[in-house]
Parts: structure tokens; C-alpha cells; sequence
């Protein structure tokens, strides 16, 4: 190997459901996974049930307003809790196999012939809780046993990319409303998705709208990646819409500086987030197999631009286009993973060999 060429994972880490476990269990079971945006969740009594590893979480507000996170396991038999992706209760949540009744702070608090059981504690048998931060907006839950630190691990990664926290809050996502949500099906590794966000050697060849946009992407280097950088709108484009033309204005709080940059942040394991003057778009992925990865996309603008009814159509389509752009190329990898040209992997090129960091962390995370 040279020294502009080094190695990526071996293809069966693409594609051995084993590792696909180890992945579970190591990795999306043991750091702050983003959930679910809050006001997907606005009232006591909201939830929404999120597929987090091998578990199915029950992140909900409780009557007091505040959010709570649980094993979406009833206490006595194992039944599945809520089976919706989302709905509503009034006071409390009831197994439908044999009817215990929680409240919505996850106590027990009714089952059949209870009463003739004095001995039973209550408490003991609540749901099992999960630890839950908020923070952009957005619910972040860790079934670790010992969270790691949120501070270090997620406000940490966009303070790396940004060099301060500040940075992406000034953008106030928890206060902007939720102009589009689409959900893609994409039938690839989720670690193939991560790789490709990281770089951009790919943009001039299947990116056209977003190179237009950003012409820097073009040459095919990760600049954009580097600390408090931003990747600048060309000169003759006045908004991130897919064709170039006005957007929306800019957000309030933003510097100077950022009214016509473009900022991308990967925070790890299943978190982007594109930073643009006037929308914020966070992709949150949900890896359910080794060649399987659900990923939520949100583009939030500010509530006057909702309220308004004013059309996002442009803003919206530029990065749909390329989503659909970045998984079908991604789609188009998979099957080659479990090929036996691609049995010891294939290579990075300079501007990728930040991937190789990735791969470096990750191999960590799975030896424990």
C-alpha cells in the first residue's frame, strides 16, 4: 500500500450479521443515540416507540411535561408495550396481553387482581427507565448501564467541527418548525452512509445540484471538514435551493460570517447535521440489519417561514436530490461488500483518509 492509499474495512464488515450485533450492542446500545425531535412529542401523553440496537425504546412526556425514555417491555411477561410508531394516552400506558397499567412516569400502577398481591412492590416493577437529554431540539437517550459524558461525546463533536458549542446553537433548532420530513429505505450498511457523508471525492460526479451550489465541492476535498470552516456559496448563487435562487433571509443569530456558508457535522454513531443561513437539515439513521438502514430526514425553518405558507418546494428538493444521489450510491456498494474482490476491502484516497479514522474508532468501540 502506499502512502496515498490506505486500507478501509474488509467487506464482511458491510455485511456479517454478527458484526452487524457486535455493532449493537458496542455501539448504538452504548453511546447517546438521537431519538426523536421533541415536539414530535408536544403534550403529556405523546410518544413515539424508536428501534434503538436490539431494543425498542418508548420515549414519551409525562404528565408534568417533562420527557421520559423506557424499555418498551411490559414488566410482567414481556408483551411490547405500545406497538405504534406514535400515538397518544390520556394518563397512562396499558399492556394490551394482560392489561398492567403504567403511568406516564413509568409506575406501575394497576394489573389485574393486584390488590390480593400485597407483597408486590410497585415501584420495582415500573418500566425500566432510560437516561434522556435534550439538546437542538432533539431527545437523545443511552441504554448504557453508565452513560458516557454527553458533553464530551456529542456536544464535543460539533464543538471539534466548529470549535465551539455555540457555534450550531446560534442557529436556536430547538425554535425553528419542521417544514419537511422524508424517510428513506436504504438497503446498505449504515456504516456506508457515514463514509460517504465524510468525504466529498464523489460530489462533482454525482452531486451536480449541490456542486452548482457549493463550488468548492467540486475538487473533490474535504475542506468543509476542518475546524469552523465552512464551504461557501458561489458567487452567483443567492440561497441553498436547488436552483441557486433566493431562500429565505437568515436566521437571527448567526455572524456575519455565516450568512452565505454551508457547514456539515457528523456526530457519532447516527447523527448528521447540515447548517445552511436560512434551514437547519439533521438526519438521524436507524441501522435495523447489516444491509438495512432507516434514515429520518428533517428540514427545519424558522416558524414565521411555516407560518407563513410560504413554499419550501426549492429549499427542500436540493437536498433531497441529494439524498437519493448519496444512497443509490450507496445501495450500489452493498452488494459488492460480500464479493470476493472486495474480501480485504478497498482503499482511501487522501482527501478520505479522515475514513480511516472512523474505521479506526469503530474497530475500537467493537473490541470493547
Amino acid at each position: 500500500m502506499t502512502a496515498s492509499l490506505i486500507s478501509t474495512l474488509p467487506g464482511r464488515y458491510y455485511t456479517d450479521p454478527a458484526i452487524f450485533a457486535r455493532e449493537q450492542e458496542n455501539v448504538f446500545e452504548a453511546l447517546w443515540f438521537c431519538a426523536v425531535r421533541g415536539a414530535d412529542i408536544p403534550a403529556p401523553g405523546d410518544y413515539r416507540t424508536v428501534q434503538i440496537g436490539r431494543e425498542s425504546v418508548l420515549v414519551s412526556r409525562s404528565r408534568s411535561g417533562t420527557v421520559r425514555a423506557f424499555l418498551n417491555v411490559c414488566r410482567h411477561r414481556g408483551a411490547r408495550l405500545c406497538t405504534e410508531e406514535s400515538g397518544s394516552v390520556r394518563r397512562s400506558f396499558q399492556c394490551p396481553y394482560h392489561a398492567w397499567t403504567y403511568d406516564l412516569d413509568g409506575r406501575l400502577i394497576a394489573a389485574p387482581n393486584l390488590t390480593s398481591m400485597p407483597d408486590v412492590d410497585r415501584a420495582e416493577f415500573g418500566l425500566r427507565t432510560v437516561p434522556v437529554r435534550e439538546w437542538l431540539g432533539y431527545v437523545w437517550v443511552c441504554l448504557a448501564d453508565e452513560p458516557p459524558s454527553f458533553a464530551d461525546t456529542v456536544i464535543g463533536a460539533v464543538t471539534e467541527r466548529l470549535g465551539a458549542a455555540d457555534a450550531i446553537e446560534a442557529y436556536g433548532t430547538e425554535s425553528l418548525a419542521l417544514g419537511r420530513r422524508v424517510t428513506y429505505d436504504v438497503r446498505a450498511n449504515w456504516k456506508l452512509i457515514i463514509e460517504n457523508f465524510m468525504e466529498c471525492y464523489h460530489c462533482a460526479t454525482i452531486h451536480p445540484e449541490l456542486t452548482e451550489v457549493l463550488p468548492e465541492f467540486a475538487d473533490g476535498y474535504a475542506a468543509q471538514y476542518y475546524v469552523g470552516h465552512g464551504a461557501e456559496f458561489g458567487e452567483d448563487v443567492r440561497g441553498f435551493t436547488v436552483d441557486g435562487g433566493e431562500g429565505f433571509g437568515t436566521l437571527s443569530g448567526l455572524a456575519a460570517g455565516q450568512d452565505r456558508r454551508y457547514y456539515a457535522i457528523t456526530v457519532r454513531p447516527q447523527v448528521f447535521v447540515n447548517l445552511v443561513p436560512d434551514h437547519v437539515i439533521v438526519h438521524r439513521m436507524f441501522p435495523l440489519a447489516a444491509d438495512r438502514t432507516v434514515v429520518e430526514c428533517d428540514w427545519l425553518y424558522s416558524p414565521e417561514v411555516i407560518g407563513s405558507g410560504r413554499d419550501i418546494s426549492r429549499s427542500v428538493e436540493l437536498f433531497h436530490r441529494v439524498n437519493e444521489q448519496d444512497f443509490a450510491a450507496c445501495e450500489r456498494c452493498q452488494p459488492a461488500m460480500s464479493s470476493r474482490s472486495y474480501a480485504d476491502g478497498g482503499v482511501l484516497v487522501p482527501s478520505e483518509h479522515h475514513i480511516g479514522e472512523f474505521h479506526d474508532w469503530l474497530l475500537k468501540r467493537l473490541a470493547g
